[in-house]
């Protein structure tokens, strides 16, 4: 079992920048793809970034790639989404998840290829 904790959502102008953070709970963390997803009101869950249980392999929805990067440290059980050059229609309830992948790896890009999510932390960007 493994518990997801985001924080450091908040209101930021556009073009600023902001970080969340995602703490996991439990002692095989170095063993999960993590990922990062978005749900605006009234839209679909998307996905905006992930990464390998190594940190090795990182990879980007369109929409971010540029402007937001995803890392990792296994040792404080710790996934990290900053974001950089932020528009309004970043604005949204962002969630990290994990899956269990053991030492492989795979791009898990769909929300039901996680098992795992936290609550969300709100991200609101003003024009």
């Amino acid at each position: 079992q493994v518990e997801l904790v985001e924080s450091g959502g908040g209101l930021v102008q556009a073009g600023g920048s902001l970080r969340v953070s995602c703490a996991a709970s439990g002692r095989t963390f170095s063993r999960y793809a993590m990922g990062w997803f978005r749900q605006a009101p009234g839209k679909e869950r998307e996905f905006v970034a992930a990464i390998n249980w190594s940190a090795e392999m990182t990879y980007y929805a369109n929409s971010v790639k540029g402007r937001f990067t995803i890392s990792r440290d296994n040792a404080k059980n710790t996934v990290y989404l900053q974001m950089n050059n932020l528009k309004p229609e970043d604005t949204a309830v962002y969630y990290c998840a994990g899956k269990f992948s053991g030492l492989g790896w795979k791009q898990y890009r769909a929300p039901y290829e996680y098992d795992y999510w936290g609550q969300g932390t709100q991200v609101t960007i003003s024009s």
